[in-house]
């Protein structure tokens, strides 16, 4: 069986050099590393993953941190980071919190520390000092994609922030409305507060603040509540359409998953979407790109890869800024157009709109 001496013998390099192109623990210049890789494939040799892991200190093995797997968000950024670790030749090791703080503890307090990461990825925690320290003992990389950090008034260096700003995200969504004419929007959020990562709060400022600039104060009553899922949207839609009096000709929701609600309930009550009624979402769903729903892109899935290329480039020795902003595009698609009356402005129909986020 082919050793490291007979891989790096073939490319003509150190032993030291071979072993730092086939685990990425170190500057290899990309002609060797792809000398060493063809040398690898050819002798067909396979590095024993414990036996590195004993030489370096390193496992290859990333750690994941996601609320639940079971909503879009997390799971495409959760396959977005699984892609990249692929492409990278590192292993996935998946931690789902789920809604027990006790689990939550445990995941911080222990199996991280036990789990001799190169690194860690948090999906939309707010972490608190305590869960800092404890990946500040645990010494690799960390990226915290959405969420927050509690009364920490400096990062620290091993430490960079991924996040989505919310409230632009919900300024652009309520500009691409308020470009086309619409004053007379209604909103649909989420109560009670999402006290992990404030994203209701966010949006919803974002939305009020937007309108605001457009001279128009949103009665109480067009400011509607449901939950972040496509069945609750609908009754409550349908509900807000349904009443007597002037109706919105516009509803920004929270999330896609919602607007897609939104969409269907106009829909069953016999309106047309745009029409009658422009429906604009937020996130980037695929679902809602299928139905034609106008929706600020925050791609998850970009988020996902992007978080481990930062783990990627830290473990290199080249550490990220300790906060950066994702990339957020506006997407203007069949759902949002003027309102009934009003001249159809430049804004496209289809296609889209970059803003930084």
């Amino acid at each position: 069986m082919a050793g490291i001496k007979d891989v790096a013998r073939m490319a003509g390099v150190s032993t030291a050099t071979a072993s730092r192109a086939l685990s990425g623990s170190g500057p290899v210049a990309d002609s060797t590393r792809v000398k060493v890789l063809a040398a690898a494939e050819s002798l067909g040799y396979v590095a024993h993953a414990s036996a590195a892991s004993l030489a370096s200190g390193r496992t290859r093995s990333i750690g994941l941190v996601v609320p639940t797997v079971d909503r879009w968000f997390f799971s495409a950024a959760l396959e977005g980071a699984a892609q990249e670790l692929m492409a990278h030749g590192l292993d996935l090791t998946l931690y789902d919190a789920g809604l027990s703080a006790e689990r939550r503890s445990t995941i911080f307090t222990d199996l991280l520390r036990r789990g001799r990461l190169d690194g860690l990825v948090t999906i939309s925690f707010k972490l608190s000092p305590f869960e800092l320290a404890g990946m500040e003992r645990m010494g690799r990389p960390v990226v915290a994609l959405g969420g927050r950090v509690e009364s920490r008034a400096q990062l620290p260096e091993w430490f960079t922030a991924l996040q989505v700003d919310h409230f632009r995200a919900a300024t652009l969504a309520t500009e691409h409305l308020t470009a086309l004419g619409h004053r007379d929007v209604a909103y649909l959020g989420r109560v009670p507060e999402d006290v992990e990562f404030q994203v209701s709060t966010e949006r919803t400022r974002g939305f009020l603040q937007a309108m605001a600039a457009v001279g128009v104060q949103v009665p109480d009553e067009w400011m509607v509540e449901a939950d972040f899922t496509t069945g609750g949207a609908f009754h409550t839609v349908r509900e807000l359409l349904s009443r007597p009096g002037p109706r919105p000709t516009a509803i920004l929701c929270i999330s896609d998953e919602m607007a897609i609600g939104a969409y269907t309930a106009a829909l069953s009550l016999g309106l047309s979407v745009p029409g009658d009624v422009s429906v604009m979402g937020i996130d980037g769903h695929p679902d809602g790109a299928r139905l034609g729903i106008s929706t600020v892109d925050q791609s998850p899935r970009e988020q996902g890869r992007r978080a481990v290329r930062l783990i990627v480039e830290a473990r290199k020795g080249n550490p990220a800024p300790r906060q950066i902003l994702q990339h957020l595009a506006v997407r203007p698609r069949a759902s949002t157009a003027a309102p009934p009356g009003v001249p159809r402005t430049d804004v496209p129909s289809s296609g889209r709109i970059s803003a930084a986020g």
